[in-house]
This record gives C-alpha cells, structure tokens and sequence, in this order.
C-alpha cells in the first residue's frame, strides 16, 4: 500500500510585531553604521503612515564627495553582511547625494551645501493634517 502523500505545512504568517522588531533592527544598524562612517547631523524621521515607500527616512552629510561615497558603501556593506539584502543604490558616481533604498529604511547622504538646498529632512518631518491642510 502506498503511503500517503504529505502537504507542506503552509509558512507562518509574519507577524506584525516581527516585522516591528526587523524594522528597529534595520534602523538601529543604518544609525550605527553612519556613526561608524563619521556622517554628520544624522536625522531620523518616522514616516510610518506618511508615505508607501518606507517606514523610516535617515538623512546625514559627509564632508565631501569621497566621505558621501564611502559612508554609503559602509551602508550597504552592513546591511548586506546582517542579512538585509542588497539595497538599491543611486547617485553614487557624482556622490552629491546619494540615497540607498534598503526598503523599510531609505538613507539620503549629502554633501552639507546640497543638503542645505534641498531640505528634505523639513519636508518630511512635516505633520500634514488628514484634510491637507
């Protein structure tokens, strides 16, 4: 007689306070590792319900391109090395501002005069009213 045949066991849910503790975990090595790298006036902002594309926004500076661009790599060196993926990388050759896009956190490095122009970091951390307003 044959022996029956057994299904899989569906995965378990993730659940959300799992993906909370992955969260912190990811912005916890992000802030760590910026430190790490000397990045300057780092700011952490929660977007959590404010934007789709992520949770958390971390803007920081570098002193110059060379330190923008090397803070970065130490970034995504992290975040591959804790088992976080590889995040998508942009402005890296030019490394005015570079944003590293690990997901659940995005992290903006600019050189201070183009932080300075672009103040994103104002924008964001803007309360805007369920009505617009």
């Amino acid at each position: 007689m044959a022996s029956p045949i057994k299904k899989p066991a569906p995965a378990p849910a993730v659940e959300p306070a799992a993906e909370v503790a992955n969260d912190n975990a990811m912005i916890d090595l992000v802030l760590k590792s910026l430190d790490d790298a000397k990045a300057e006036q780092t700011v952490s902002i929660d977007i959590t319900g404010k934007s789709s594309l992520t949770d958390h926004m971390v803007v920081t500076s570098g002193r110059s391109n060379r330190h923008v661009s090397a803070v970065a790599d130490q970034v995504v060196r992290a975040l591959r090395e804790a088992g976080f993926g590889k995040p998508r990388v942009e402005g890296l050759p030019h490394a005015d501002w570079v944003l590293v896009d690990a997901g659940d956190v995005i992290v903006h490095i600019f050189r201070p005069e183009v932080r300075e122009f672009y103040n994103i970091e104002k924008m964001w951390a803007v309360d805007f009213a369920p009505d617009g307003r």
